[in-house]
């Protein structure tokens, strides 16, 4: 198939280049252009670690030419520019496309299939809970892979389509997907958030003073309880609306194949292995910037909706805002889109079973 691949960073270069070694063909577009330089000017994509290999996708200039002659269109940067892209591509989707938001952040799949029903278009679009690939870039061609995870819960929007969504993720990155059946249970799904706000607070002077460190031997006995509970929050907001979502110890486990235990002792046993990866060098993080206003804010939200609050979540909030002099819960571009606020729990979930197409 060939897949276009909105975004330039580590994980859409790993997507690309495992789209390719499986002998699929990927196309890259960098919305400002900058990412793609290297590669537009020859330099072949030089993957490492868990995916070896030197892959020549192709480069697109343009919203328009990435979405052109794509079986599929994948999303894949950072959640603060999903609004951006989305508006970017809608008008150049057509109805035979599918598109797959990895990861899927913040009810972004329901901006994106609003967008679309404007034009009359309906299609299907993939969430998944967390991304394929972990990893860094090393370079303006070149990416580390951390992991290819085994395994990746996903819904599809609507859920009538719930069967083609499987099955497409299935034909092209092979047997390693969950159904979770329903947008809230994968906006529930994902763990990075979490995660990171619990790495982030235990070691931001590090990350401030841009130190050397690693990310998962960091993840000490204090800063693994925080975790835990953490995600006790997020799993009794699931259970109150009956979904089905992994626990961080199921998401640990099946992501880099560590034995069961603490969440301290799961995260040292992958710095064991070489898979804890090293923490961030700059408090300008995603872990930060990203995952707060589209990961800690939109859990928190449905935590206040289901009568069930998340006031660890609330507390990461104002801990960052205050650290970062900044409004995290106003830069969610998707939630003030979407006017989430307005809608009942009865009516986000009929919107998260058949979009705004149906």
């Amino acid at each position: 198939m060939k897949v276009g691949i909105v975004g330039a960073g580590a994980i859409a270069f790993g997507m690309a280049a495992l789209l390719e070694q499986a002998g699929h063909g990927a196309t890259l577009w960098s919305p400002s252009g900058e990412r793609t330089r290297a590669l537009a000017a020859g330099e072949p994509l030089v993957a490492a670690g868990a995916i070896e290999g030197t892959f020549k996708p192709g480069i697109a200039t343009s919203a328009a030419a990435v979405v052109s002659g794509a079986d599929v269109i994948l999303i894949a940067l950072p959640a603060y520019g999903h609004k951006h892209v989305f508006d970017a591509i809608a008008p150049h989707i057509a109805a035979t496309q599918t598109v797959i938001v990895s990861s899927h952040a913040s009810f972004g799949a329901l901006y994106l299939s609003r967008l679309l029903a404007a034009r009359g278009a309906a299609i299907s679009i993939i969430a998944w809970g967390t991304t394929l690939v972990s990893g860094r870039q090393t370079g303006p061609a070149k990416v580390q892979v951390n992991t290819v995870r085994k395994t990746v819960d996903l819904a599809t929007l609507p859920t009538s389509r719930s069967a083609e969504g499987l099955a497409l993720c299935q034909s092209l990155f092979g047997d390693r997907f969950v159904d979770r059946g329903s947008l809230l249970a994968i906006a529930l799904s994902n763990l990075n958030p979490t995660i990171h706000m619990g790495i982030a607070l235990g070691n931001m002077t590090r990350m401030e003073k841009a130190e050397a460190w690693g990310q998962a031997e960091s993840v000490t006995p204090n800063v693994g309880r925080l975790l835990e509970e953490l995600d006790r929050e997020r799993l009794a907001i699931a259970a109150s609306l009956g979904l089905d979502v992994r626990t961080i110890f199921q998401h640990l486990h099946l992501s880099f194949g560590v034995p069961y235990g603490s969440a301290s002792e799961m995260h040292q046993a992958m710095h064991v292995i070489g898979k804890g990866g090293a923490g961030p060098t700059t408090a300008d993080s995603r872990y930060v910037t990203e995952d707060v206003p589209f990961g800690l804010v939109p859990t928190a939200k449905l935590g206040r909706l289901t009568s069930h609050p998340a006031p660890l979540h609330e507390a990461g909030i104002a801990l960052f805002s205050a650290m970062y002099g900044r409004d995290f819960t106003a830069e969610n571009d998707l939630l003030a889109a979407l006017d989430i606020d307005a809608l009942s729990l009865g009516q986000l979930q009929t919107r998260c079973r058949d979009g705004y197409s149906h």
